[in-house]
């Protein structure tokens, strides 16, 4: 094929800035770029290897003699246009959370489980950015040693919540280095009854609370990566729990991970070893250079690094690990680009 004809859906938001820029980087040869958004998002220009494209009213009609479609525009919107897309004859590739539990649509990284791919209908579910870049680290050391248990407590940035929490944040930085009242309106949740101020504060809340006591974004850290690893949300096969919170960090997930192995002759250069030479990862982990990742430094890689590797000296075979990764590029655009390069790669299009 000459060229695939895509369309970017959700054009216009921090991820879909980063999907046009990282498609125009990718190895998918594009025959024609359509920029797909809201109806007040409908007429901006945008630029897409040097040429401006005006970005366009997303209608069921947006996806005639389209290929290849990349979303993230929000799952109810994923849920409303994807079907159509390839009912239409696309392939499409989805940033949300709409279909990522439908067992029939893979959910996919592709350094860990590249050949679910071949299962998919029309749609590929990209995973949710925090369980990216934990299970990116977790899958080599589950392949060599076995994995029985993950316990995570995740340090997440505000860009993950969308542009107007981000916003929000910056603003009441400035309120407070004011001194005047920080003004609340989206954290932690847009639609929650409460809203509390994110600058200078934690909020161990992202997305809404189950029965459970858990939040969603738990639920899905938890049920994904028993999906990935094992193609089973509820296997007991690996017992996983999560507390997720949301830090005054603009871009840069930061997660403390706790995982412990079958096999108990497992040691820290061996995790070293493995994890230094896994796709997709860059150790580092220097303590007497004070060496270990940082959001800051993460930021605009499409690397996910992991650093303070270290024994649980009371219990063996279990580990402490650090991972950072750019939410938006590996935890969404890159790893949505990556897994449509693969589609062409392995002529699954």
């Amino acid at each position: 094929m000459n060229g695939y004809n895509v369309a970017i859906l959700g054009a216009t938001g921090a991820v879909g800035s980063r999907l046009i820029d990282q498609l125009a980087q990718s190895t998918i040869p594009v025959k024609n770029l359509k920029l797909l958004a809201s109806k007040r998002s409908a007429g901006k220009i945008l630029q897409f290897k040097g040429e401006s494209l005006t970005v366009e009213q997303t209608t069921v009609d947006s996806f005639k003699n389209i290929d290849l479609v990349l979303a993230s525009a929000g799952g109810e919107v994923s849920k409303k246009f994807l079907p159509i897309a390839v009912e239409a004859g696309a392939v499409c590739v989805d940033n949300t959370s709409a279909f990522r539990m439908d067992p029939d649509v893979p959910l996919v990284i592709p350094e860990v489980n590249r050949n679910a791919l071949k299962k998919h209908h029309g749609i590929i579910a990209n995973p949710n950015c925090s369980t990216i870049q934990m299970v990116l680290a977790l899958a080599p050391i589950r392949q060599k040693f076995g994995l029985k248990q993950v316990i995570v407590s995740t340090y997440q940035a505000i860009s993950g919540a969308g542009q107007a929490a981000w916003q929000e944040l910056l603003d009441q930085t400035k309120q407070h280095l004011y001194d005047k009242p920080m003004t609340a309106k989206i954290t932690p949740v847009k639609g929650a009854a409460k809203h509390y101020p994110q600058a200078f504060n934690l909020l161990p809340q992202i997305d809404v609370f189950e029965k459970d006591g858990y939040t969603h974004e738990e639920w899905k850290m938890i049920h994904e990566t028993k999906k990935i690893l094992l193609d089973d949300m509820d296997s007991p096969d690996i017992k996983v729990t999560a507390t997720c919170v949301r830090v005054p960090v603009e871009i840069g997930h930061g997660e403390s991970i706790y995982l412990v192995t079958a096999d108990k002759t497992a040691t820290v250069s061996d995790l070293h070893t493995l994890l230094a030479t896994a796709p997709g990862i860059i150790v580092q982990d220097e303590p007497a250079k004070q060496l270990y990742p940082q959001p800051l430094t993460a930021t605009g890689k499409r690397e996910t690094f992991v650093g303070r590797i270290r024994l649980d000296e009371e219990n063996p075979g279990a580990f402490n690990i650090w991972v950072v990764a750019d939410n938006l590029l590996k935890g969404a655009a890159w790893n949505t680009v990556e897994i449509a390069e693969c589609l062409v790669a392995d002529d699954l299009m």
